[in-house]
């Protein structure tokens, strides 16, 4: 593309990103060619195979059992409340 220097969009790009102890990058493995890759990627680097995931459970993954039991508390109170309001 004329005018356009490539050295523009690598002075944007920083290569020593700070992560904080808890911020490291999490991986997982390509569910085709099982090539190392970040957890959030779509697609593969490798292969470009797009990864499928459940993300229905993530919300209750690793969380505590009290955690999960006020939730559940939660939604059943909202659903009482809706039959309650509604008869």
């Amino acid at each position: 593309m004329p005018g356009h220097n490539r050295n523009d969009d690598e002075d944007d790009w920083d290569e020593e990103e700070d992560f904080g102890p808890g911020d490291q990058p999490t991986t997982v493995d390509c569910q085709k060619c099982g090539c190392e890759m970040y957890d959030d990627a779509e697609r593969c680097p490798l292969c470009g195979e797009y990864q499928v995931r459940d993300r229905l459970g993530l919300a209750w993954e690793g969380r505590p059992w009290w955690w999960k039991a006020g939730g559940l508390l939660g939604i059943l109170a909202v659903l009482f409340g809706m039959l309650i309001f509604c008869f």
